[in-house]
This record gives C-alpha cells, structure tokens and sequence, in this order.
C-alpha cells in the first residue's frame, strides 16, 4: 500500500490554545481523503500545515516521500492547493493569472500556452480567458482557482472548503470536477470540509475531526456502521414511555426525543413488522412509523453529543495571534 501523506502526532499550538491536537493519518495514493468537522475544528490549520504554509509545534509529516518540515521546497512542487479565501489577482485576466502561476512553476513557450488552454478548457472558462477577474461569479473564480492548482500537474491536490459559500448548482459542477480528475488523473485529493453531503458524495475515506482531534476515520459506510444501519421512528397514541421503551429495547438501542421513540436496528424492514406483532400484542397503538439510514450528521452526534450543524463561527487564527500579543 503506498501513502502520499503520513501525518504522525501533529499538534499546532497559539499561545495556550491547541488548534491541532496529536492527530495521525495516512492518505493512499489515488484516494479522494475528506477530513469532515464543524467551522473551528482544526481542518484549515491542518491543511496549511500539511502543505507547509504553518510549522507544527510538534508530530511529523510527509508529503510525496518527503519531510515537509526539513523539505518544504520539494513537497511545494508536487502538490496543489485550492484554498478557502480567494487569492487570485483580481484585476488580471483568467488567462493571465494562470500564466503568471505557469511560470512560477518553470512553464514557458508553446508548452505554457498548450497547458493553460487545457486547464481553461476543463473547467469551462475557455471562453471567459481574456475577461478581467474582478467580474467573475463566485463559481467561476472556484473553478478558476482549481485551474491554477492543476497547471503544474500536481501529484496532490489540497482542496479547503471548495464549495463555501456557492449554490447549489455551482457546488454539483465542483464536484463533477473534482470526480474527474480522480478518474482520468489518478490524482490523491485532501478536501476539508462541514458538508456532509460533499464528503459523502466524493470522498474514499473520511477522517472526522472535532477540536483539533480525530474522533473517526473510514469509509461512509463503516463511519455510519458505529451509530447502526437504520433509525426507526415511532409515535404512540399510548402515553406508558417506559412500557413502550422496555418493550422497544429488545431490538436495539431506543430513546425518546418530543415524544417521538428512536429505535436504532440493523435491518429496518425486517424489524418494523416485528414491532407491530408485538405492539398488537400488548395493546400498544402505533399512530406512526418511518425509519431512515444514518448520516455522517448522526455519526458526529454519537460521538460528540452536537450536531455539526450546531457548531458556529469560523476559528480566526489572525485574532488568537493578536490576542496573545494584547492587541486585542
């Protein structure tokens, strides 16, 4: 098995805050690998690591077979970045924003022109090469920006939130993208993000990751294994909850939430007949039914008591500096 990253005890600390906390991974070669978490968690802060824009304040890294602490240089041109703010120039063309990345990286000539061409062509901006940046779309600029991380040909692609902030159309086109450079390019990916529907749609394996600690890591479905395959919902017209509750244990772990029964169950299909044979049985008045599979929203709810959708706030790493210094 071959590992293009292998992350050992990485830990980040500003002043006394520990924004990464001694985490460990290893990313295949070829796999799309998410790390998944609330606004705040850690995935930025990992990411620049990672990509040797922050030295860690302990825990080793390598990237592409090397030490990006004692290598920097060498993991620098072989790995692309997307980040999450926008940082091209504005008030360039398309055309000239790759060009200028293009050369950075020892493109010139023929060669220079073919490659942006390609990479304008593949997120569909061809079109759009010669018109000034500042008028771009947010999509466009996303796409933009994933064109200039590709033009060196990059062996891994650093994704930070991608899809932040665009809607629902642009967000599936990204993906599109995304999927496509997987296939046709074997290219490995590392994609943060707090959409579960992004890390579920493209990702191999997903590591979650809640103040600055991995909590999980997996594929989908072994993620979804730890809550169980299904969630069956019951509401009673009976008002005995600790009757109904005894009785509904015996298929699996059952709790009450606004007066509506969670029962979590292996096979839903095969245990909601059950329920009901034994509901009839006992005088029990089932007044509605309906079951779910698990999200990896109930997965990071199992294991942290909060609903990623609960966490808010973006983790300002300028203010936490800043604030150590007493300037704020």
């Amino acid at each position: 098995m071959e590992y293009v990253i292998e992350v050992e005890n990485l830990t980040k600390k500003f002043g006394d805050f520990y924004a990464v906390r001694g985490i460990s991974f290893k990313v295949k070669k070829g796999e799309v690998f998410a790390f998944l978490g609330p606004n705040g968690a850690g995935k930025t802060t990992t990411i620049n690591m990672i990509t040797t824009l922050l030295k860690p304040t302990s825990g080793t890294i390598k990237v592409a077979g090397y030490d990006a602490i004692k290598n920097p240089n060498e993991v620098r041109k072989r790995i692309g970045i997307v980040f999450q703010d926008m940082t091209l120039d504005r008030e360039l063309t398309a055309y000239e924003n790759l060009y200028i990345h293009g050369r950075i990286y020892g493109y010139k000539g023929e060669e220079l022109k073919r490659r942006i061409e390609e990479m304008l062509n593949f997120v569909e901006l061809y079109e759009h090469r010669n018109r000034v940046v500042k008028y771009f779309s947010g999509g466009m600029i996303r796409r933009l920006e994933i064109a200039r991380a590709l033009i060196h040909k990059p062996e891994i692609l650093f994704l930070d939130e991608p899809t932040v902030g665009l809607d629902p159309q642009t967000r599936v086109h990204i993906w599109n993208y995304i999927k496509e450079m997987k296939k046709e390019h074997d290219m490995t990916i590392f994609l943060t993000t707090h959409y579960m529907e992004e890390a579920e749609n493209l990702a191999d394996r997903i590591a979650i990751i809640d103040n600055g600690k991995i909590i999980a890591i997996g594929t989908v479905d072994e993620l979804k294994s730890i809550v169980g395959d299904d969630i069956v919902y019951l509401k009673f017209k009976n008002s005995d909850y600790k009757k109904i509750s005894d009785i509904l244990s015996q298929f699996g772990n059952c709790k009450i939430v606004n007066g509506v029964f969670e029962l979590k169950v292996k096979n839903a299909s095969e245990t909601i007949p059950k329920i009901f044979e034994i509901a009839l049985k006992n005088n029990l008045e089932i007044l509605e039914v309906s079951y779910r599979k698990p999200t990896l929203n109930d997965v990071f709810i199992h294991l942290t008591g909060k609903s990623i959708r609960d966490e808010g706030g973006r983790f300002d790493l300028r203010k936490v500096i800043l604030k150590k210094r007493g300037f704020a």
